[in-house]
């Protein structure tokens, strides 16, 4: 199916007001091309009086004085475009954007869902229109052949295997070639689709190249390019709609609980689980609101994924907003993973490694994965090298195990607080010999230092050498520790811990 929204950008700007009275005058939006302002989209008033796509706008204003312009808009017209988009996701996953203002839907195998491929083009079609677009559809076997319909035959549902006797009566301009093919086409004396088709494939091949002779082909039904939809695509997915819009919480959270219990059948079936859920909820004013989830192992629990879903609405910094309420939630699982079989065991300790991965998707969910972290050892002795924090959803088990540098009833080697740089730090020597440390415009009387422990750099991961380190462990008279280390030459200073 394709939709094509011939006047996007002027009815974006309409929509946003009230309805304009009368005698308004006619809106054009007007876009600079080679060098000189044209209009880039008309409303239907100024196609009415003669106005067009393409025309200067000094000729537009000769016609009409009285003419409302707006500068073109492109990043807010794609916005608008990603809308209507999300919205189509009421009816197939499969949406494709096409240019600037048109759509492409894969309906195969959902059409009869909606009473069939006429009944739910015209469904869309209408409530498009009831929300104030302009709309052009056609369904085809192909997307070439649903685009030229869509903007020719409004409304048409061909059959797959009359796109070639459909289109041959159709002007060459419904192929969306290039300025150049289309208007050497017509110089040619090749007005419609047939006459082109009827012309040896080998022609035109050598004088407009394979990809428009491909093009061709599947305009004619005879290929097909799969669409790449604008979204991933997801695993499984359950959905329910509902007659009357609900906007209830209590509504909300049961038919996420059932959304769960019934996709977790599904993945019980296939012996798999999801690592990510995602929550769509369709408004009945076109809004479409996501939520999503992440666990750290897959997982099919109805209680965990409806427990996961109730952290996150009661989290979420702009609340979900029903509005006129919502028509249509869908459950989706957009990465499944082999899920092992669950084991039941009267030892509590069993089930410890599990209790833990939940809260940390709890916490993941109701603050964010990339601030619950987990520490994992690196094959270095650096010190600031030797772990990486890294978010405890998706750590990974470490082949590396922790080093030991600590015996029993020792004291800490390294500090509690690693500083992500070394702050630089000035050691001084009173008359009476005492030593003293000066950090942060502080100076600490030293009272032990203990030292030192010597670390050389990775020579081999720096183009020019580094200098060795020599680490301290410091107290001062009111029992801060510090570690301190001294490089380079001449000797300077730098603190890279504090103890607890």
């Amino acid at each position: 199916m394709a939709l094509w929204f011939p006047r996007l950008a002027t009815d974006r700007l309409q929509r946003r007001a009230k309805p304009p009275p009368s005698d308004a005058p006619p809106l054009v939006v007007v876009a600079k091309v080679d060098n000189a302002l044209r209009l880039s989209a008309v409303d239907r008033k100024a196609t009415a009086l003669g106005l067009a796509i393409g025309q200067p706008l000094a000729n537009a204003r000769a016609m009409l004085p009285a003419l409302k312009v707006v500068a073109a808009n492109e990043p807010d017209d794609l916005k608008l475009l990603t809308r209507i988009a999300d919205w189509c996701d009421r009816f197939t996953p499969h949406v494709a954007l096409d240019g600037p203002r048109g759509l492409l839907l894969d309906v195969t195998g959902a059409s009869h869902l909606f009473g069939g491929e006429q009944a739910l083009l015209n469904k869309i079609l209408e409530s498009l229109r009831a929300q104030g677009f302009a709309v052009r559809g056609a369904m085809a076997g192909t997307a070439i052949a649903a685009r030229a319909f869509a903007r020719y035959r409004d409304g048409a549902v061909i059959e797959p295997g009359e796109e070639a006797e459909m289109i041959a009566p159709l002007p060459v301009a419904a192929l969306n070639l290039d300025h150049i093919t289309t208007h050497a086409f017509r110089r040619a004396g090749l007005k419609t689709v047939g006459q082109v088709a009827s012309r040896k494939r080998a022609e035109l091949t050598a004088r407009f190249g394979a990809s428009m002779v491909a093009t061709l082909d599947q305009a004619l039904g005879h290929g097909a390019q799969p669409l790449s939809p604008r979204l991933p695509l997801p695993d499984y997915w359950k959905e329910q709609g509902f007659a009357e819009p609900v906007a209830t919480e209590e509504v909300i959270r049961a038919t996420l609980k059932t959304l769960a219990s019934a996709l977790s059948k599904v993945l019980e079936q296939r012996g798999e689980g999801a690592r990510r859920l995602e929550a769509v909820f369709f408004r009945a004013d076109g809004a479409v609101r996501r939520l999503a989830i992440d666990m750290g192992v897959s997982t099919r629990a109805p209680a965990v994924i409806e427990r996961l879903f109730r952290e996150k609405l009661d989290t979420l910094a702009d609340p979900l907003d029903p509005g006129f309420g919502f028509d249509l939630i869908r459950l989706s699982a957009s990465r499944v993973e082999r899920a092992p079989c669950e084991v039941a065991d009267f030892d509590a300790s069993i089930n410890e490694k599990a209790d833990i991965g939940f809260l940390v998707d709890r916490l993941a969910t109701r603050f964010g994965s990339r601030r619950i972290l987990a520490f994992q050892p690196n094959d270095t002795h650096i010190p600031e090298a030797a772990w990486a924090a890294v978010p405890a959803q998706y750590v990974q088990a470490s082949k590396l195990p922790w080093k030991k540098i600590r015996e029993p009833g020792d004291a800490p080697r390294r500090p509690l607080r690693l500083f992500a740089r070394p702050e630089p730090v000035t050691l001084l020597t009173t008359l009476e010999g005492a030593q003293h440390l000066r950090w942060r415009k502080v100076q600490h009387a030293v009272a032990q230092c203990e030292g030192p422990e010597r670390i050389a750099m990775e020579w081999w991961r720096h183009e020019t050498p580094q200098p060795t380190r020599d680490y301290f462990r410091v107290e001062d008279g009111e029992g801060r520790r510090y570690w301190l280390y001294r490089a380079g030459v001449p000797p300077q200073w730098f603190l890279h811990g504090v103890f607890a």
